[in-house]
């Protein structure tokens, strides 16, 4: 060992128990009881910034130094005798402030940080790699961190040195050896006591150990590797003499050899040998062990006292047949799998493919990938629902079953209802057909099984009887044609579109629940690729099958009800394909009864499947994709709906959910409507709940404070309209109320909120002053509703002496005045066609100076021929203005079918007109009126 130089480095205390020798890169953990490191660390990358232009840790030389041990000397002499066996350690870690050169081992290495991981904690470690040996001259402890003067050594190796050469090829041949063993290990079942090496890193350690050239170098890395004490550690550190060193190091690795040699035997029929390893034929040995052509023996590998038997070479193949050993465990899964495949009842084609894959998948090691893939596949297929169904309930109370379980569970919603009675209705019809066909198969297969004994006893006799043989042909046609008449379930595909909250999802779920069919819903909102409906291929990694099979295997029947939710949000054509485009085939009723997934790549019935899909809007939906399915609009609850929804079923059910009985807290219809009309506006439910829930913990909190305070009868269950602001704040919307005086120029309009559900009235204010001729418009007014203005402008100046306004028919009704038109609420958006008749009977009575009566109100849209066209709305346009006060209603005649959906209360509450031209609405509006153009009306009416 040559002594080399002296030098003062940055000094690292190594952890109790550790040991840093050269060529070894090892993790020192650094916590906050450590901040002397932290210190060396800044210093380290101070000097590495003005050392290296790139400013590399690595270049910054520290010495790291063990502790010392009661059992070993300064030089590395052994103290105590089997000092290496005691593990019992006194020397604790020590403050690094108040360290001293006796509390640490005479010997280290000289080093470098190779990196630093878990920056930006509390808590980091350093890597750090060992360059050479140092000896410690002294320690010195005035800065923030320790600081070290020692000596470097290097390694002086005599090439000529048999001896050290002999030492150094023995070293080679242990480190080989204990490499193939620990290989083996990782393959043989063991306990922990005997480690393992992955096979990859066991190549490379062998190939590492062959290129050495450095007998020091390769004893410093396997004594690191090498089972052994703290004190053996610090001897080959402090061991300067290569020849001693290797010698040390060589000493080791005899020791945990025999260990593990002592620990393991190959049993092979009864006969028990020594677990024997040569270094050079280790590999040759576990290649042979794997060998597929081996022939298949019973011998196996144990380890005593080291867990599980470990399998031979049949046992690893999956081909030992019998036994109740670990050997068995694949087969009898594989037999468990064809018997799920068996009992799936597959189609003949899935049959076919299944058959075909058992028999690949049982030449095919576990062990490689492939045998994994086809397990799963072959899963798939046992998962699938073939032939499994469930019956419907179709008998005598079929219906009315049905009819109670919609009405329970959804008020209102007639037309779904309705179309899903009829879709009930026609089922219940064709399986009575079908029993009735069944029955008539029955009788005919029995004929023609009667008469084909008589026509071989025949044939065996004489001569065929030409009459038997017609018979037997009849009968043969008969039953053919008796089965054509079976009658095939296709069943419809629908579309519920109507606003949030109104009940689609659910709707979906109580129809199941009438059919007692399983439900399953697959949520399309967010698809943007078409293998998520299609499935993936199978010649990719982690390929899986598509929403609809997966639908199918978590619900395990072939006719469950399906629901699409969303299924206007699937997204269209992009670099994944176009998912709206896959979902064409499985929601064909001519095609999807050999639906095909990508993954299954087998064709699948869907036709018996119930599709119920859900949509917002019909804007995004491809038209192909919507000309498959059977749309039925659902329209928003009207506010008679919502309270008796909120009756029926919200304040049950919030009631439960809050912890509270029916008798606890007492809604009455006022305030419930209130809420409806005050705090929410929307098409559904969802806002109302909310509402509800938060006065009923309001309420909850008022019954246990009087609950606690022992003064439970000054709780008041009745809730009143002066309780909702207390609870809910202050209102979110105002109703617009009918006037009760009027004035020229005003008139009461109709409004139907496009959140859906809700109607009310809307006051059209029309004014005049001098001017030009201009027209102003404001109230946030939209562009349909500036044309009905301009409209309604056109045809009473048109007809402005007919109808009095002006003293000739030449005159100009606007010459010298100007106009302005304003709908209150400015804030709010207003637009549509339905004001038309309003804005014109506003202008008549402004210029003629007669006012319209405050509690009539009117719809309609006019042409400039004066004729009312047909609006929407009309439902929630009239429950809205009943609510508002007002007493009589002009409709568009084009409207009466409309009036016929209405509640009866709305029906006697309200007095309806109908009118089919502006003259009619003007009769209606002023009938003791006297009209120039009342004579001509109706010669030019008869005209058109």
């Amino acid at each position: 060992m040559a002594r080399t130089q002296t030098v003062t480095l940055p000094l690292i205390i190594l952890p109790r128990g550790t040991v840093l020798l050269p060529g070894v890169v090892q993790r020192i953990a650094v916590s906050s009881n450590r901040p002397d490191i932290a210190s060396l660390l800044a210093t380290v990358y101070t000097r590495a910034a003005s050392k290296t232009p790139n400013g590399r840790i690595d270049t910054v030389p520290i010495a790291c130094i063990p502790l010392a041990s009661p059992f070993v000397g300064p030089s590395g002499q052994l103290l105590i005798q089997d000092g290496e066996n005691n593990t019992v350690h006194p020397i604790q870690d020590i403050d690094p402030s108040k360290v001293t050169k006796s509390d640490l081992f005479s010997w280290g290495v000289g080093a470098k940080i190779t990196g630093v991981e878990g920056r930006g904690t509390g808590e980091f470690t350093l890597l750090v790699e060992g360059v050479a040996r140092i000896r410690v001259e002294n320690i010195y402890s005035d800065k923030p961190y320790l600081e070290a003067r020692i000596v470097y050594y290097q390694d002086e190796v005599s090439l000529t040195d048999p001896a050290l050469d002999e030492l150094f090829q023995h070293l080679k041949n242990l480190s080989r050896e204990l490499v193939a063993i620990l290989r083996l290990s990782a393959i043989i079942p063991r306990s922990g006591s005997v480690p393992g090496l992955s096979p990859l890193l066991a190549r490379r350690l062998d190939l590492f150990i062959t290129k050495q050239k450095l007998p020091g170098a390769l004893a410093d890395f396997m004594a690191n590797i090498v089972e052994s004490s703290y004190e053996e550690k610090l001897q080959v550190l402090a061991a300067l003499d290569v020849k001693e060193r290797v010698a040390k190091v060589i000493e080791l690795l005899d020791r945990q050899l025999g260990n593990i040699k002592n620990n393991m035997k190959i049993t092979v029929t009864s006969t028990t040998l020594p677990f024997t390893i040569d270094p050079d034929s280790a590999k040759r040995e576990i290649e042979k062990m794997w060998k597929p052509g081996k022939p298949k023996g019973q011998g196996k590998v144990s380890a005593p006292g080291m867990g599980m038997p470990f399998p031979g070479p049949a046992g690893f193949m999956g081909r030992t047949p019998g036994g109740n050993s670990d050997e068995d465990q694949e087969p009898n899964e594989l037999e468990e799998l064809q018997k799920r495949l068996e009992a799936a009842k597959l189609s003949p084609e899935a049959a076919k493919v299944a058959d075909r894959e058992i028999k690949r998948l049982k030449k095919i090691h576990p062990a490689q990938a492939e045998y994994a893939v086809t397990r799963t596949y072959l899963e798939t297929l046992a998962d699938i629902p073939w032939t499994v169904t469930t019956d419907d309930r179709l008998g005598p109370q079929t219906l009315t079953r049905a009819r109670k379980q919609l009405d329970d569970d959804h008020y209102g919603l007639e037309k779904v209802k309705k179309r899903l009675l009829e879709y009930l209705a026609v089922l219940r019809l064709k399986q009575s057909i079908n029993d009735d066909v069944e029955a008539q198969i029955k009788q005919a297969e029995q004929e023609l099984g009667a008469s084909e004994p008589n026509k071989d006893e025949t044939a065996k006799t004489t001569e065929p009887d030409p009459a038997v043989e017609e018979k037997v042909k009849a009968n043969a046609a008969k039953l053919e044609v008796l089965k054509s008449k079976r009658m095939v379930d296709r069943s419809p595909i629908l579309l519920l579109v109507g606003p949030p909250g109104v009940g689609k999802t659910s709707l979906a779920r109580s129809v199941a629940i009438a059919l007692g069919r399983k439900f399953h819903r697959i949520s399309l909102g967010g698809v943007r690729d078409e293998a998520e409906i299609r499935g993936h291929r199978r010649t990719y990694v982690a390929a899986m099958p598509g929403l609809v099979v997966q639908g199918l295997k978590k619900a395990g029947v072939a006719n469950p009800v399906c629901l699409l939710d969303e299924i206007d949000k699937v997204g269209g054509s992009s670099v994944h394909g176009d998912p709206s485009a896959a979902m064409l085939e499985v929601l064909d009723p001519e095609q999807n009864h050999t639906f095909t997934d990508h993954y299954v790549n087998i064709p699948l019935d869907l036709s018996k499947v119930l599709f119920i899909a859900t949509a917002n809007s019909l804007d995004t939906i491809p038209p192909p994709l919507l000309d498959r399915m059977e749309t039925i609009y659902i329209p928003g609850y009207t506010t008679l709906e919502k309270r008796h929804i909120a009756m029926q079923h919200l304040i049950p059910k919030q009631l439960r959910v809050n912890g509270l009985s029916s008798d606890q807290v007492i809604f009455t219809p006022e305030v419930v409507s209130k809420i409806i009309e005050s705090y929410t506006r929307e098409a559904g439910v969802r806002n109302l709940e909310r509402e509800i829930s938060s006065v009923l913990r309001g309420k909850a909190v008022e019954f246990a404070d009087a609950k606690d305070s022992g003064h439970p009868e000054k709780y008041n269950p009745q809730l009143t309209l002066d309780d909702l602001e207390k609870f809910l704040g202050i209102e979110k919307f105002e109703e617009e109320i009918a006037e009760k005086t009027s004035r020229p120029g005003i008139v009461t309009g109709l409004v139907a909120y496009s959140s859906g559900g809700n109607g009310s009235i809307l006051f059209i204010e029309v004014a005049d002053m001098p001017g030009n001729g201009s027209v102003q418009l404001t109230g946030k007014l939209g562009d349909v509703l500036k044309e009905s203005v301009e409209v309604a402008l056109t045809w009473v100046k048109a007809h402005a002496f007919e109808l009095g306004l002006t003293q000739n028919a030449a005159e100009n009704i606007m010459k010298d005045r100007s106009i302005h038109v304003h709908c209150p609420s400015g804030s709010i958006p207003k637009d549509g066609p339905s004001s038309g008749i309003a804005q014109a009977i506003a202008l008549i009575s402004l210029f003629s100076g007669k006012a319209v009566p405050p509690t009539m109100a009117m719809t309609g849209e006019i042409s400039l021929r004066g004729r009312v066209t047909a609006v929407g709305g009309i439902k929630e346009k009239l429950i809205g203005a009943l609510r508002a006060g007002v007493k009589t209603v002009l409709l568009p005649a084009q409207n009466r079918k409309d009036v016929k959906d209405l509640p009866q209360e709305v029906k006697d509450g309200l007095e309806i007109i109908h009118v089919s031209h502006i003259w009619e609405a003007i009769q209606q509006v002023w009938p003791d009126g006297q009209w120039r153009g009342e004579q001509q009306r109706g010669h030019v009416q008869s005209r058109l």
